[in-house]
């Protein structure tokens, strides 16, 4: 008989690769399967924004605790991940974006965020490069960004010092059931596991469709661009409130415009389309807060799929009815509360008490409107 692995996580994003590592550090032998290349999907074309300002209240404390590991990735995946720890900044420019800001604001304060709310004139003082346009600003300390191409290596490193089975450019066509373990069907076999962690982000929904649960799963397409590199014009990760739009300059230079208006296609046949007026849409507002970026060309521009549920929170936890079987992902902001989320997971997985809930799909999978989370 084939060696049979103690658990499977298909998925290799941020959340998978973090339920894999945590595991396997946790004694369990742990195959992980991927069908690019490791955090090449979602995880690695967001904008790697690390931000309490656009998370959703209920994960605010999962958030913090995310954003704790992200400043010490060093430590714990033992490689860098270009994470910079800055100040964030929230804009609004007109009277309704300031009303929606200090209500927002106040209600992830409550939950545990940092955040403040700042005339117009002190955001300058802490961001000179704004136009100065802004009626008043969320200032929040815990900020910041990583690289997304460096988290896919650093996960990669860690992954294979802990002795994980990478399965990378390796599809799963499907996961049956077979004699008290998972079959993993593959595009370079069948491969068996105890336990298994579907962590497919945006491909959820087709996932636990294999072992018959429909969970469904709404793909947000957000419109990235970044610039040519320019002299430093901005030193804090600055957001527009109305459209969630939010910018940020890296180390050398570039700097990324994610979010805002969005694209528009289709998760499973591929076809993503950047629409160009809603990319000028998003330079002009971008360009609105930093009037420096007026003179910056445009590099190049693509998309980046987000997952979210019917209630917005995470599918995080046992599946229901079937033993030894788990969902990780579907979490709003995922990049920034990702590896505490995945990490709880794990623990719960080694058969240790998590530190937080997790968020079991049982909710999600009653009729509309009986008993869902708010």
């Amino acid at each position: 008989m084939s060696h049979i692995h103690d658990l499977g996580v298909i998925g290799g994003g941020v959340h998978g690769a973090t339920v894999a590592l945590f595991a396997a550090r946790g004694g369990m032998d742990v195959a992980l399967f991927e069908r690019g290349p490791l955090c090449r999907e979602a995880s690695g074309v967001n904008a790697g924004t690390l931000t309490m300002q656009m998370t959703r209240v209920a994960l605010i404390p999962y958030a913090l605790e995310a954003h704790a590991m992200w400043a010490s990735a060093g430590d714990w995946l033992g490689h860098d991940v270009g994470v910079v720890v800055c100040d964030g900044l929230s804009l609004a420019f007109t009277p309704a974006e300031a009303e929606l800001l200090t209500f927002r604001a106040g209600k992830r304060r409550e939950a545990g965020a940092p955040i403040e709310i700042v005339s117009g004139a002190r955001a300058k003082e802490i961001e000179p490069g704004l136009s100065g346009q802004a009626l008043i600003a969320g200032h929040c300390k815990v900020d910041g960004f990583a690289n997304a191409y460096l988290t896919g290596l650093a996960f990669r490193a860690a992954l294979i010092e802990a002795g994980v089975s990478l399965h990378e450019n390796c599809p799963v066509a499907g996961v049956e059931r077979e004699d008290g373990a998972f079959a993993i069907r593959t595009s370079q076999g069948v491969k068996r596991v105890r336990r298994i962690v579907l962590a497919g982000g945006v491909w959820i929904e087709p996932m636990l469709a294999w072992l018959g649960i429909s969970l469904p799963i709404k793909t947000l397409i957000n419109q990235l661009s970044v610039s040519e590199r320019i002299a430093p014009v901005m030193r804090t990760v600055v957001g527009i409130a109305n459209g969630l739009l939010s910018l940020k300059q890296y180390p050398h230079g570039t700097v990324v415009i994610g979010g805002g208006w969005q694209a528009v296609g289709d998760r499973e046949r591929g076809g993503v389309e950047l629409l160009p007026e809603r990319l000028i849409g998003n330079m002009r507002l971008a360009c609105h807060a930093i009037p420096a970026l007026r003179q910056a060309r445009m590099a190049r521009a693509w998309a980046g799929l987000e997952a979210e549920t019917r209630d917005a929170l995470p599918a995080v936890g046992p599946l229901p009815g079937i033993a030894d079987a788990y969902v990780c992902g579907s979490v709003h902001s995922g990049y920034t509360s990702g590896p505490y989320i995945a990490r709880l997971l794990a623990e719960h997985i080694l058969d240790r008490e998590p530190a937080m809930p997790l968020f079991p799909i049982d909710r999600l999978l009653a009729p509309e409107g009986a008993g869902t989370t708010a």
